[in-house]
């Protein structure tokens, strides 16, 4: 099975500038993207959705009527739109305001001003995580991985459940922190471990401290799932023995290389 292509991605552009609206779209027609629909409001966007499903909503940060966080929200609690990939076209660079967007699954940040190269690999990144390629994957059985998703966000948790689904892994178990995670891994035995670093009760540095010295399965592979960009924080968490580090947003292709290096490496 090959993964769709760009050109046969549908997009709606979310934008209330028609001059930014108009740049958006002659970016993507560059890329032979044609299938664009166009809204300048979050209410417009949403009534567009459930007429008709986009592969990708391309946001502005700030709508005449809500955010993109407000927006993404209502889609992520939406049975019909929850599964629909969300892309940040934005100046906004604050952490605090940023990182909600991260938590809820975005497929990218494309900060303005962005360049045609910039599009194309965000939009590779969908594409990605549409459909991924079986070709690269068929040899790893990841069919028969049984991963433990550990995040105190309940849509970071569903984002990652799509993206490991989307590599065929099934088996998916989810706790809501690290405290809850050790009393999952103290009864089963776990192939990978997924972990957001900022979490309540015990964050996923304790957590992986915890795995690598006083686990029964000490040498399980875990990777860290954060949006975390403190320096220092980041070496701690290194030195606590994750066996690697995804920003948020991450994209399909990067978790795939991290599962094929650490299945390299076992």
């Amino acid at each position: 099975m090959n993964s769709i292509s760009i050109n046969e991605l549908s997009i709606l552009i979310v934008e209330p500038l028609m001059t930014s609206t108009r740049f958006i779209e002659k970016q993507l027609i560059k890329l032979d993207v044609r299938n664009i629909e166009c809204c300048r409001n979050g209410a417009d966007a949403l009534a567009s959705m459930r007429r008709s499903l986009p592969d990708l909503v391309a946001s502005s940060m700030y709508l005449p009527d809500m955010t993109a966080t407000d927006l993404i929200g209502t889609m992520r609690t939406d049975p019909e739109l929850e599964e629909v990939s969300f892309m940040l076209i934005s100046t906004e660079t604050s952490f605090a305001k940023l990182d909600p967007l991260r938590q809820a699954g975005i497929v990218a940040i494309l900060p303005k001003p962005f360049t045609s190269h910039d599009m194309r690999r965000a939009l590779v990144g969908t594409t990605r995580f549409i459909d991924i390629g079986r070709t690269e994957i068929e040899d790893l059985n990841l069919d028969e991985l049984k991963v433990l998703v550990v995040d105190d966000s309940l849509m970071a948790r569903k984002h990652i459940g799509r993206v490991l689904k989307n590599l065929g892994i099934e088996n998916i178990t989810e706790a809501e922190n690290g405290r809850e995670a050790v009393s999952i891994l103290e009864r089963s035995f776990f192939d990978m471990v997924f972990t957001d670093y900022n979490m309540p009760e015990m964050d996923g540095e304790e957590l992986t401290r915890y795995i690598r010295e006083n686990s029964i399965q000490r040498s399980v592979p875990v990777l860290m799932v954060t949006s975390e960009e403190n320096g220092s924080r980041l070496a701690a968490v290194q030195q606590a023995g994750v066996s690697g580090i995804c920003d948020k947003p991450f994209e399909t292709d990067t978790v795939l290389r991290m599962i094929q290096d650490i299945r390299a490496t076992s």
